[in-house]
């Protein structure tokens, strides 16, 4: 089963999260032993109002993409 989880400091350890919904669906137990595969997502943060200068509206925009008429 697939779960987005966020990694948190603990001491000098990190450590996830399972949630309540898998523990249960699996049955998971305090000391069981599981096998996870770890997967970095992407950080899109560095994109974060990166549109604020943008003067034309996005309707604009796809016409000119449809047209052909992009001008730079």
């Amino acid at each position: 089963m697939d779960a987005v989880v966020k990694a948190k400091k603990i001491g000098g350890s990190i450590a996830i999260l399972i949630p309540k919904k898998i523990v249960n669906e699996e049955r998971i137990l305090a000391d069981d032993t599981l096998k996870i595969k770890v997967e970095k997502t992407a950080d899109l943060s560095f994109l974060w109002g990166r549109g604020k200068g943008i003067k034309k509206s996005t309707d604009r925009i796809m016409k000119e993409i449809d047209e052909g008429e992009i001008d730079e």
